[in-house]
């Protein structure tokens, strides 16, 4: 729950969301329209990348949506106006990275750099919070993997965003912008882009649950990872959002404590009545970039930002169904099958 002085930050504020039609983008959005802010949202609703603008249905009319890629000129205009800037947008599916690496090249490097540099010309000095992922670590070395963890990911996504986040540092280095990168491990919940084939395992886990299909594990689900629910994702980032004079320019944002793959399935399988489990040999394709066990140390980000996960596996899962049990047509199309065999990401 923010705080008032936290939510004093943004009432009045203009804060530009890159990204923000897709899941933790739109969220965000939302967070910041009740908190008083004016929201513009860049998004170019880049097929694949998670999009909606149903995800966006509770505040439609107090957001102005720019839809143009972040790399375009037009996303100058916005930027001028911005005193805050959340930087979300790109392609998240690692799987895809490897099948298509120049479109993810394209997406979350070469348009990033053009953001970048567009904002050091028209929002000099200005606040982005850029969000990255955990995949930056690959496999972990040690656990819970903290923000000293060597850097050396499995997958061309990880790379292309070891990439854009160190524009990020050279700037803020040049005192052209003021950022803070947060690497966020499996976030989940409503306006998951679950209708998206390859967009992580708990996106899939969650598509089967909601059509009423048994949970697929590969392995024997004793694979464990800390989940963390969009919503403390989203505090997370309106705290980065409004630090002053930060120490620390990267932090971990995990959910806490780590949870096996099969106590998810369990769990959903359990609140949704779905068939049993099933269980099948890892695909060896997808073998050559998981990562095994995967937790993260979220304590320099809990001293830096005063922020902690609350959010509770059961509570975030029964929530997150009951969202897409209401709005099923706006993510599914019940019936059709989704072909892309997945690992654990």
């Amino acid at each position: 729950m923010l705080t008032s002085d936290i939510q004093r930050s943004y009432k009045d504020r203009s804060v530009l969301v890159t990204g923000g039609l897709g899941f933790i983008g739109s969220n965000l959005v939302i967070a910041l329209v009740q908190a008083g802010a004016r929201v513009m949202v860049v998004d170019s609703s880049v097929q694949g990348c998670g999009a909606n603008a149903f995800n966006l249905e509770p505040v439609c009319g107090d957001v102005d949506v720019f839809p143009f890629d972040i790399g375009d000129p037009e996303v100058e205009r916005p930027l001028r106006e911005a005193d805050i800037i959340f930087n979300l947008a790109g392609e998240v599916s690692h799987i895809h990275s490897m099948l298509f690496p120049e479109r993810d090249l394209r997406i979350n490097t070469l348009a990033q750099l053009r953001f970048l540099e567009a904002c050091r010309r028209e929002a000099p000095g200005r606040r982005v919070v850029y969000a990255s992922t955990r995949q930056v670590y690959g496999k972990p070395q040690y656990l819970p993997v903290d923000e000293n963890h060597p850097l050396a990911p499995v997958d061309f996504n990880g790379v292309h965003e070891c990439a854009t986040a160190h524009y990020h540092y050279l700037l803020t280095r040049l005192n052209c912008i003021d950022a803070i990168v947060l690497r966020f491990t499996n976030v989940y919940g409503p306006r998951m882009a679950i209708q998206i084939p390859c967009q992580g395992v708990l996106s899939v886990f969650l598509r089967n649950a909601v059509r009423g299909e048994p949970i697929t594990l590969y392995g024997d689900g004793t694979q464990f990872r800390d989940p963390i629910h969009v919503s403390d994702a989203c505090e997370a980032l309106l705290r980065a959002g409004a630090i002053k004079n930060p120490e620390l320019r990267t932090l971990n944002v995990g959910g806490g404590s780590p949870v096996t793959l099969l106590e998810i399935a369990n769990e959903l399988s359990a609140q949704h009545c779905l068939p049993a489990t099933e269980f099948r040999p890892f695909p060896a394709e997808r073998a050559r970039i998981d990562i095994g066990n995967y937790c993260s140390d979220s304590s320099a980000s809990q001293t830096a930002l005063q922020w902690r996960p609350v959010t509770d596996l059961c509570k975030g899962l029964r929530e997150t169904l009951r969202y897409y049990d209401e709005h099923v047509t706006r993510y599914l199309q019940m019936g059709r099958p989704c072909n892309c065999p997945l690992g654990h990401r």
